[in-house]
C-alpha cells in the first residue's frame, strides 16, 4: 500500500498501530475520514479546508498522514498553549505508535525565548517593584540551566509581568550575528533545529510573521514544507490583519528610550547626548497617553485627530522621536545596540508619520530634521483603499494602527507560491453547512471541502434551553431577567456552570449580582485564566463567568462544567473601527453588510463558545441561549442550523429533568420554537 491514504487509514484502523500502541485509543470512522481527506490532498498538494467537530479526533488526524508521508510537514496552531500540548503530548505518542523516526522540533516566536543580551543590560536596573525585581532574579537562576530558553519552562511566573520585555528580544531591537551572545542565542538555536527538521510545530503568530517576512523580502523563518496543516484555522484572517498591518505602540517607544539610555553604559561618551532626548521621548509618550484618556477606548483615527490636546501630544512625541533619532544616527559606528536603536527610532517616526499622513486633518509639520521627513513622505506609498487607521488605549498604553481589511489577496500569493498541500481546519469554519465565507477570506478558490459533524450522541447527552419571556437584549431589563432565568438552572445543576458574556460590563454587572450565590464563584480578570480554570475544575460546583477569552481554547471534560450559559448572540461591537470599515468596503462592493459579514462571524463565534460544553462521549450539559432573537428574527434560524444537533426545549421543567435523572432529555420543542 503505497497510497497514502490507505496507509493512513490502516495506521488508525482496528488492530492498527495506534489501537496496538496507544493505551485508550479506539478507531473513530469521523477520524479516519477527516485522516483519508488529509492525506489525499497531502498527497495531490491540493488545499482542503475541513470543519471536524467536537469529539473527532481531529489532532491524531492530521498527524497520522504528516508522520506517514515522508515529506516536509509544518504543523500551526492557534495558541501557543495548544502548540505545547501537540508538540509535547500528542506527537510523541503517535510518533512512537508509528515507528516513524522523523526530526521533530518546536518553534515559536522570538518573545517566548530568553535574549541573553537583554538579560545583561537588565541588570542593574531600577525594577518597577519589588515583585518583578524577584521576578528577574528567577529569570537568572533560570538561565543557568535551561537547555531551550523556553519561557514555558517558568510556568507559575505571571504571564502579563511587565518583566518579559525587558528579557526577550523584538525583530526590531535584536542584534543578530553582531550580538555578544549569538552563539549560544536560543532562537537561533531553535530556527537552526526547525531548518532541519521534517515536521515543525509552529503557532499562527509565527507562520504569519514568516510571511509578512517574506513579503518585504528579508528571508524566512520557516523551512520550505510539502504540506502546511492548519488547526484552528477561523483565527487565521484576523491574525494575518494584525500582520500585514502596521502598528505603533507605547511599549516599543518605552523599550527604545530604556534601550537607548541602557546602550550608554557599554559607550560611556554618548551618556550627555543620548539621556536628555531618551527621557524626552519616554515623557512625551505618557504625554499622549495622558492627553487620550477622555477619548473612547477604540476608534477611528479622527476621532484622536479632532481632540486638540492629543494633535498637541502627538506633535510632543514627533519631535522627541525626531530628536533621539538624529541624535542616534552618528552613534550607529559605536556599537550594534546604538544601531538597531538608531533604526527602531527611523521606523518609529516613519510609522506615526504614515498613520497620520493623507487625513486632510491634524498632519505634522516637519521638524528641524526635514529632509529625513521628506524622504519618508516621498518615498511611501499612500495607504490602499482596504486599510482602515484606528487607536487603541489601555492601562497606561496606547496602540496606533493601520489595518488592511483583506487580507486574502497575501494569503492567496504566498500558499500559491508554496507550490504545498494546505490543509484549514478547526470544530468551527461553516455557517450552516457552507464554506464560502471563510473561504473568501483566506483567498481560498474552489478548495475541498469536508464537513465532518461531532461524533457526540447529541440526543442524549446534551439539551439546549432558550427561556421564555425575555426583554430584547439591549433593553435596560436585559441582565436581572437573564440571571433570573439562569438562576433556577444553576440550581438544577448545582453550579457547575459556565457564563460567558459578549462583553465585560455584562460580566461585572452579573458578577455583583451573583456575589452572593450558594455557589464558588471565579470571575474573570480577577486571576490568571488557567489559574481560575484550575480552581473552577477544583471546586466541583463552582460558576464562572468568562468574556471573550473563555469562548475559545478552554477545555474542562466531566462534571464539574454541566452548563454553558450564553448571555446573547455575539455579534462584534457595531462602533468598532475594523468592522465599520469593513462594512463600508462591502457596501461599496454592492454586498449586504450585515448578511455578509457580522452574520458569519457571529455564527462562528457562537459555534465557539457552544463548544465549550460536550467534551468527550462521556459529558452530559445543558446548553442556555438567552438571546431572544434566536425565535424572534428570521435569521436565527441560521445560528441554530449551524450548531450541533442538540434536542431543544423552552420549559425549565425539562432542563430540571435532565439534571435529576441519567435518562435521555425530552425532545421537547415548543410550539414558537423556530
Amino acid at each position: 500500500m503505497d497510497d497514502l491514504a490507505e496507509r493512513t487509514r490502516a495506521a488508525l484502523a482496528e488492530g492498527g498501530p495506534l489501537d496496538v500502541g496507544l493505551e485508550g485509543y479506539a478507531p473513530r470512522p469521523a477520524q479516519a475520514q477527516l485522516a483519508h481527506a488529509i492525506a489525499e490532498a497531502m498527497d495531490s498538494h491540493s488545499t482542503l479546508v475541513a470543519e471536524a467537530g467536537t469529539g473527532t479526533g481531529k489532532t491524531y488526524a492530521y498527524l497520522v498522514p504528516a508522520l506517514l508521508s515522508g515529506q516536509r510537514v509544518i504543523i500551526s496552531t492557534g495558541t501557543r498553549a495548544l502548540q505545547d500540548q501537540l508538540y509535547h503530548r500528542d506527537l510523541p505518542r503517535v510518533r512512537e505508535a508509528l515507528g516513524a523516526g522523523l526530526r521533530t522540533a518546536l518553534l515559536k516566536g522570538r518573545a517566548n525565548y530568553l535574549c541573553q543580551y537583554r538579560m545583561e543590560q537588565a541588570k542593574g536596573e531600577k525594577f518597577a517593584s519589588r515583585e518583578v525585581a524577584m521576578q528577574f532574579q528567577r529569570v537568572v537562576a533560570w538561565a543557568g540551566r535551561t537547555l531551550r530558553g523556553d519561557l514555558a519552562e517558568l510556568a507559575d511566573m505571571p504571564e502579563d509581568s511587565p518583566l518579559w520585555p525587558q528579557v526577550t528580544s523584538t525583530a526590531e531591537n535584536c542584534l543578530g550575528g553582531d550580538c555578544p551572545f549569538w552563539s549560544e542565542c536560543f532562537v537561533a538555536k531553535a530556527r537552526q533545529q526547525a531548518q532541519a527538521a521534517d515536521l515543525v510545530v509552529v503557532n499562527h503568530h509565527l507562520l504569519l510573521a514568516d510571511l509578512a517576512i517574506k513579503q518585504e523580502g528579508f528571508g524566512e523563518i520557516l523551512p520550505g514544507a510539502a504540506a502546511f496543516v492548519l488547526d484552528e484555522a477561523h483565527q487565521l484572517p484576523e491574525l494575518a490583519a494584525q500582520f500585514f498591518g502596521e502598528a505603533l505602540g507605547s511599549r516599543q517607544l518605552l523599550d527604545l528610550a530604556r534601550d537607548s539610555q541602557a546602550e550608554c553604559k557599554h559607550v560611556t561618551a554618548s551618556l550627555a547626548s543620548v539621556m536628555s532626548p531618551a527621557r524626552n521621548l519616554d515623557h512625551a509618550m505618557r504625554e499622549l497617553r495622558l492627553a487620550m484618556e477622555p477619548l473612547p477606548q477604540r476608534a477611528a483615527q479622527q476621532r484622536l485627530l479632532a481632540h486638540v490636546p492629543a494633535v498637541a501630544a502627538l506633535h510632543q512625541l514627533d519631535h522627541a522621536l525626531s530628536d533621539l533619532a538624529r541624535t542616534l544616527a552618528p552613534l550607529s559606528d559605536a556599537s550594534p545596540g546604538f544601531a538597531t536603536c538608531a533604526d527602531r527610532a527611523t521606523d518609529l517616526l516613519h510609522r506615526l508619520r504614515t498613520w497620520q499622513a493623507g487625513t486632510g486633518s491634524g498632519s505634522l509639520p516637519d521638524d528641524e530634521s526635514g529632509q529625513m521627513a521628506n524622504e519618508w513622505r516621498s518615498g511611501s506609498e499612500p495607504d490602499p483603499v482596504f486599510a482602515v487607521r484606528w487607536y487603541e488605549v489601555s492601562g497606561r498604553g496606547f496602540v496606533l494602527q493601520r489595518t488592511p481589511l483583506d487580507v486574502s489577496g497575501p494569503l492567496r500569493r504566498y500558499r500559491e507560491q508554496s507550490r504545498a498541500a494546505w490543509i484549514f481546519t478547526s470544530a468551527t469554519l461553516a455557517v450552516a453547512g457552507d464554506f464560502k465565507h471563510i473561504s473568501k477570506r483566506l483567498g481560498l478558490d474552489e478548495p475541498r471541502e469536508l464537513l465532518q459533524p461531532s461524533p457526540f450522541d447529541w440526543a442524549h447527552q446534551a439539551l439546549c434551553y432558550l427561556p421564555r419571556g425575555l426583554p430584547e437584549p439591549n433593553s435596560r431589563d436585559f441582565p436581572g431577567a437573564m440571571l433570573d432565568a439562569v438562576w433556577p438552572v444553576l440550581e438544577a445543576s448545582k453550579g457547575r456552570a459556565f457564563l460567558l458574556f459578549t462583553s465585560h460590563r455584562a460580566l461585572r454587572e452579573a458578577a455583583e449580582q451573583l456575589r452572593d450565590s450558594p455557589w464558588p464563584l471565579f470571575v474573570q480578570g480577577t486571576a490568571p485564566r488557567n489559574t481560575l480554570l484550575e480552581q473552577f475544575r477544583a471546586s466541583g460546583n463552582g460558576v464562572l463567568l468568562g468574556a471573550a477569552s473563555f469562548w475559545e481554547g478552554v477545555d474542562v471534560a466531566g462534571e464539574a462544567l454541566s452548563v454553558v450559559v450564553i448571555d446573547r448572540l455575539p455579534f462584534a461591537a457595531p462602533d468598532d473601527p475594523v468592522l465599520e470599515a469593513k462594512l463600508d468596503a462591502v457596501r461599496r462592493d454592492g454586498g449586504n453588510p450585515f448578511r455578509d459579514e457580522q452574520l458569519p462571524q457571529a455564527v462562528i463565534a457562537l459555534k465557539q463558545g457552544v463548544g465549550r460544553l460536550i467534551r468527550s462521549h462521556l459529558d452530559r450539559g445543558v446548553l442556555v441561549l438567552c438571546d431572544p432573537r434566536l425565535v424572534g428574527k428570521s435569521y436565527g434560524r441560521l445560528f441554530l442550523d449551524s450548531l450541533p444537533p442538540f434536542p431543544r426545549t423552552r420549559s425549565i421543567e425539562d432542563v430540571q429533568d435532565f439534571f435529576a435523572t441519567q435518562s435521555p432529555p425530552a425532545e421537547a420543542i415548543g410550539e414558537d420554537w423556530p
